[in-house]
């Protein structure tokens, strides 16, 4: 096995039409908008100072993240379980970011890229209150890139498809797996899990 190098992709992959690059805006036009005020989640991508990389879910009401401008997002913090390597990563790294945003239903994604940086600005926070609370930071994005994704992936994946959906009771509930993960004492086996997932399905 021979890991491919820069050279090799020319050979592999042809290169992407006028019309594919012509794609990537510099800015958040009508249509970007109107996909991100449909979005109720997107996965947020940002990488630290050590050059790591975290992506991290964030979820809302449609339209929980807020378009102020062609080239400025506002995305409220809420509740969650205090790790916040994605703030992290912005104060101490670069403060570039990536979000791919969805829609339920719609199988493309758009993508928005730009430079991050967090307030807690006590008016800021009073403007944004959802499920009665108001975000404990806001993340404040000047967008520089937003580019839709063509569908192919979750058409693949069959993501909205009601006959892909899996039956809850065949994955442990999140508790029941971080008491797994962090158990003191001696751990279950590999094994043992395994079979209680088989009798699940």
């Amino acid at each position: 096995m021979t890991d491919i190098s820069a050279a090799d992709l020319a050979t592999i992959y042809p290169k992407p039409t006028p019309r594919v690059i012509a794609k990537a805006r510099p800015s958040i036009d009508a249509h970007a908008k109107n996909f991100i005020a449909m979005s109720p989640f997107c996965v947020l991508a940002t990488s630290g100072a050590d050059g790591s990389v975290d992506a991290s879910p964030r979820g809302g009401h449609p339209g929980f993240i807020h378009v102020e401008g062609p080239n400025l997002l506002l995305m409220p913090d809420r509740s969650g379980n205090n790790r916040i390597d994605s703030f992290k990563n912005i104060v101490e790294g670069s403060g570039f970011l990536q979000l791919i945003f969805f829609v339920p239903g719609i199988d493309e994604t758009l993508r928005v890229g730009g430079r991050g940086r967090l307030s807690a600005d006590p008016q800021l926070l009073a403007s944004m209150v959802e499920f009665g609370k108001p975000p404990r930071a806001v993340l404040r994005i000047e967008v520089s890139e937003a580019y839709f994704h063509c569908g192919k992936a979750l058409m693949r994946s069959r993501l909205w498809s009601q006959e892909a959906q899996v039956k809850r009771a065949s994955f442990p509930s999140i508790s029941e797996v971080i008491h797994d993960q962090t158990t003191l004492g001696e751990p279950e086996s590999q094994a043992a899990v395994e079979a209680r997932y088989k009798t699940q399905l």
